[in-house]
């Protein structure tokens, strides 16, 4: 029961969940504030385009668009003070709260954007959890707590996040295509099909996609490289370095997917979606102490 447990929730250090806490944070931040056009843009669409997702399903028309920038204002506000760890009982979770409802209002005027799944899922956990009782400012003049699970568990409960939406991507191919999108020419067709209509609409589409369609049996290899990916992804949960290998996978298959059909998924590109995975509280001591000296 011990192993069970350990693997469940270890006793890891507070400074870890306070780190992801800042990056996770931080980066949410910085994405409200890059989709503020599409955001305030979307209050003048027409009313016809609204088709709701996600927990904008409970709306039957559009939000005036004074509720859309005082969503998106919240949004951010709290965002900050997720972040810097203020008031977290109450910021953290009104932020995951708002940053879910302002990313699904924006989602529900056209084609969702995927993207932003695992870093929402990732904001909502760490909001469940004691994320602020290390580096924040509701910790101020207190004592580094000890190691515990109290802090393990959020951490895991991240990497599984993590790795159920990477598992549920590859289980989706499985279900629609079977063994077919390693045989077939399935995934050729889905980069063939998705650079054509980039460079018809005139937008950006990748060179190396369009030039790799030529070549027929370079893609069965990389379909069966992009479902095993995905579909070992449990298993990255499990060990802490069979973890940090998929993790470097993964980033890997991200780097095709950018390369091929000029899709940047940023979240995992940037590796902060993979940053439970590591201990990344000693990049926090190192910058204290250079910040200290």
């Amino acid at each position: 029961m011990t192993g069970v447990r350990d693997i469940v929730a270890p006793a890891m250090p507070a400074e870890r969940l306070a780190m992801l806490r800042i990056l996770v944070g931080a980066y949410g931040v910085i994405y409200l504030f890059a989709r503020i056009g599409a955001i305030v843009g979307s209050t003048r669409y027409p009313a016809a385009q609204f088709e709701p997702v996600g927990l904008s399903m409970v709306l039957e028309h559009p939000l005036p668009a004074w509720v859309v920038i005082a969503s998106l204002v919240l949004a951010i506000v709290s965002g900050v003070a997720f972040t810097l760890g203020w008031r977290y009982r109450v910021m953290g979770p009104l932020f995951a709260a708002v940053f879910l409802w302002v990313l699904c209002y924006r989602n529900s005027w056209g084609m969702p954007f995927h993207t932003e799944n695992l870093l929402v899922l990732h904001t909502v956990v760490l909001a469940s959890g004691p994320s602020a009782e290390a580096w924040s400012m509701d910790a101020r003049g207190t004592a580094l707590p000890e190691a515990s699970r109290r802090y393990g568990w959020v951490v895991v409960a991240m990497c599984w996040a993590t790795a159920l939406t990477y598992f549920v991507a590859g289980w989706a191919k499985l279900s629609h295509s079977g063994l077919e999108w390693v045989t077939s020419d399935t995934l050729r067709n889905f980069i063939a099909y998705d650079n054509i209509r980039k460079a018809e609409l005139g937008a950006g589409y990748s060179t190396l996609g369009t030039w790799m369609v030529a070549h027929a049996w370079v893609f069965p290899p990389l379909a069966a490289v992009s479902l095993t990916v995905e579909l070992a992804a449990p298993l990255s949960v499990l060990n802490r370095r069979l973890g940090m290998i998929w993790c470097v996978a993964a980033w890997g298959f991200h780097v095709g997917v950018l390369g091929l059909m000029y899709i940047l998924f940023h979240y995992p590109i940037l590796g902060v979606a993979y940053a439970s995975y590591f201990p990344v509280e000693t990049l926090g001591r190192r910058i204290l102490a250079r910040v200290r000296r």
